[in-house]
């Protein structure tokens, strides 16, 4: 079974533990909590299987506090990831500008590329369902960018999500497949 590590990451008050916990379904937070460091959370996706083979996978999301203070421990985060979503509030202009930040340090410092990465334009519940597009600053506007409402319409980022997953699966197991072969020949 293939294993593969999702690191959630972003902006402080961005809505990343919520989104965590619906797209793993786990417990529901009624109030708000800092997330101190990291929190794991291990799921399977009974909708995502590797490369049509039937082979399952396993998903490790890292739920990463977003306070400038555990910046020492993003090191230790982003060993061995597979994928990083980046959670902004689309309501809070200046999460725009750190994003930037988290791009660089979470995907471009590991080499990811842009397959591996999913934007997330959270919008907390009451704050109205503006799908309007953000100024994304190059190289952030070539990512895939979903908008998310929990209230309104849950069921349109979990099926985002699951194609995420898919695309990291396939990726992953593609990488595999290229490690056995090289081991052969």
């Amino acid at each position: 079974m293939l294993k593969a590590k999702i690191l959630f990451v972003g902006p402080c008050e961005s809505g990343k533990t919520v989104l965590a916990n619906f797209l793993t379904e786990s417990s529901d937070i009624t109030e708000y909590n800092p997330t101190q460091g990291v929190r794991i959370l291990e799921f399977e996706n009974p909708h995502v299987t590797s490369n049509n083979k039937g082979t399952g996978c396993e998903f490790e999301l890292w739920d990463c506090g977003g306070d400038p203070k555990f910046e020492s421990c993003w090191p230790a985060l982003m060993k061995d990831s597979h994928g990083v979503v980046i959670v902004f509030n689309a309501d809070i202009p200046s999460h725009l500008k750190e994003i930037e930040t988290w791009y660089s340090c979470f995907v471009q410092q590991q080499f990811l590329q842009n397959t591996q990465c999913l934007l997330i334009a959270h919008h907390k519940p009451g704050s109205g369902n503006d799908k309007e597009n953000p100024a994304l600053a190059p190289p952030l506007n070539k990512l895939k960018l979903v908008h998310s409402n929990l209230e309104d319409d849950p069921e349109e980022i979990r099926m985002e999500f699951v194609n995420y997953l898919r695309s990291i699966v396939n990726s992953v197991s593609e990488s595999r497949d290229r490690e056995e072969m090289s081991i052969i020949t």
